[in-house]
């Protein structure tokens, strides 16, 4: 029997790449976007216009998928309701496994505030009755350089706690790994980093390295965070959550050198002077 797999997230680079990987796998494809004129062309593919919080559009497209990925949702004030109904339907529409991209560190009372979200999204995949596997990301090694303001300078309240991140491509080929042999990975839970912890300050180092120009760590207090950010508007959830981050680096909770990607991959992971290179 052809095993159908759906993939959520599939415009956005993680669910995109885990498509366009499993084309030509041999798996029935369906592709969960929110419009479908944007999904990506993989061979065998076909898209479903559903949104996490649509549990009627999720019955549908759900009915008869074996494995689904679940890409987290963008963040909003919603996120976990959202991620809720999603499960709940993929549980009602007869799914037999879940791989869930997490969070490093996700609990019910993690410094970063959008980890809790994910550990009480978790908690529901786990009662759902479902097989699952918890795909736990760090940081997005990715998103590094873009910390860097226009004067060179990263700031944030991390003091000098680590933090392993960890690249979104090698997300994805855990991702892949997981996807095609489920029943390897039921029940179990990988945190996906990169290869080193590094500090803020590091980071900067690194990034100076490759530029070839001074890049520095400043690091602030809460209350610096919280009025630097205040120029962008956005909700005191958002704010929240971006000065957590940081705060969650310094209380160590995003600290550890995991070996999960090299395991689920047979690569090892990029690293961040790795990943500038390339």
């Amino acid at each position: 029997m052809t095993t159908t797999i759906a993939v959520t997230g599939a415009t956005g680079f993680v669910g995109g790449a885990v498509a366009r990987a499993l084309g030509g796998s041999g798996a029935a494809l369906r592709l969960l976007v929110r419009d479908t004129a944007r999904a990506p062309e993989v061979p065998g593919a076909d898209a479903f216009a559903v949104t996490y919080g649509d549990r009627e559009a999720a019955l549908a497209a759900l009915d008869g998928v074996q494995t689904v990925l679940m890409v987290s949702a963008s963040e909003s004030a919603d996120r976990l309701e959202q991620h809720l109904t999603f499960v709940d339907a993929a549980a009602a529409a007869g799914v037999e496994h879940i791989v869930y991209t997490s969070f490093f560190g996700a609990a019910h009372d993690a410094v970063f505030t959008l980890a809790r979200d994910h550990f009480a999204t978790e908690e529901r995949i786990k009662a759902s009755g479902m097989g699952y596997t918890l795909l736990r990301d760090n940081f997005y090694l990715d998103f590094l350089p873009s910390l860097v303001g226009e004067d060179g300078v990263i700031r944030g309240p991390a003091g000098d706690g680590r933090f392993a991140p960890v690249a979104r491509a090698d997300v994805a080929r855990s991702a892949v790994a997981t996807l095609t042999e489920p029943r390897h990975h039921r029940g179990l839970t990988y945190d996906l980093t990169g290869p080193e912890a590094l500090t803020m300050s590091e980071v900067a180092e690194i990034i100076a390295e490759h530029r070839g120009r001074e890049v520095r760590y400043h690091d602030e207090t809460v209350e610096e965070a919280y009025a630097s950010r205040r120029r962008w508007e956005a909700p005191d959830w958002q704010y929240d959550a971006w000065v957590s981050t940081y705060t969650a680096i310094a209380a160590g909770q995003l600290d550890g050198v995991s070996s999960a990607v090299a395991t689920l991959t047979g690569r090892e992971p990029l690293g961040l002077r790795d990943y500038l290179a390339a």
